[in-house]
């Protein structure tokens, strides 16, 4: 499984979340706890946004710890807005393009988790982009698919309902084809503004998700796991649940990708 952290909130050098705390993202590259495979080396991400409405984008196939460039950036890099993932393959080849965060127009996206028989039913999947969309598709992973995915069916417009309408469509495809109705999708994205996050999946085994206030809470931070800071309060976030984080801080929904109306619940501490 892949490890990954986004952050929203003041301005801060990047460094702060990918590579400065105990157990940072970087060292979740090569010592995972929470996860099937300690090691996470097919390659890492970044997606951070400044002064343009489309965020800027860095991905590389070494391992996040070999890479003296990543370290580099992160020190000199200040952003309000930000992803960061290290990938550990569970298909599709070790390439960059593959590699997430994935960028399409102000939207960035990253995920950890897979979709069973994801290889029998791509062709069916892909079927379903319109021609604009099937385009932008430069990898093999389910990943990226899921996300054009979400954009084909609204994400601009609403992105919770096109995440659950995506969801959907995996499941009643995989469903058709005779394949068990597995998905796990722990996921961020941002359109530039807002941060969202899901951690979802149809059996009792959504990769981990938590979150932290920082900053006095002038920042929010998620991570697949936490960092070892004691000064940040982490809680786990609840499977099955729409993370949103904007100025007015995080709030957590209930997020059931088979039902059309989802449940508020109260804000974690």
């Amino acid at each position: 499984m892949c490890r990954w952290a986004a952050y929203r909130g003041i301005p801060i050098p990047l460094e702060q979340i990918v590579s400065a705390p105990g157990h940072s993202l970087i060292d979740q590259s090569h010592c995972a706890s929470q996860a099937k495979t300690a090691t996470n080396g097919d390659g890492f991400g970044i997606a951070w946004y400044g002064d343009h409405a489309e965020p800027g984008l860095y991905r590389d196939i070494l391992p996040a710890w070999s890479d003296c460039n990543l370290r580099s950036l992160a020190r000199q890099i200040r952003s309000p807005l930000f992803l960061a993932h290290v990938r550990a393959s569970t298909g599709g080849a070790t390439s960059r393009d593959n590699c997430h965060p994935f960028a399409h127009g102000r939207w960035s996206f990253m995920h950890n988790g897979q979709v069973a028989g994801f290889d029998r039913i791509r062709r069916k999947l892909e079927s379903a982009l319109s021609d604009r969309h099937y385009a932008c598709r430069r990898g093999t992973t389910d990943s990226e698919l899921m996300f054009l995915l979400a954009l084909e069916f609204g994400l601009d417009e609403e992105p919770e309902g096109a995440l659950a309408e995506m969801i959907r469509f995996v499941l009643t495809t995989a469903e058709a084809e005779g394949l068990a109705t597995l998905v796990r999708f722990t996921a961020a994205l941002s359109d530039g503004e807002r941060l969202y996050a899901i951690r979802y999946s149809t059996d009792s085994h959504a990769p981990t998700l938590y979150s932290a206030p920082m900053y006095g809470g002038n920042g929010h931070c998620l991570v697949s796991e936490p960092f070892e800071d004691t000064a940040a309060k982490w809680q786990e976030i609840p499977a099955g649940s729409f993370v949103t984080v904007t100025d007015g801080g995080l709030s957590v929904r209930a997020f059931e990708p088979v039902s059309p109306e989802p449940v508020r619940l109260s804000e974690p501490a």
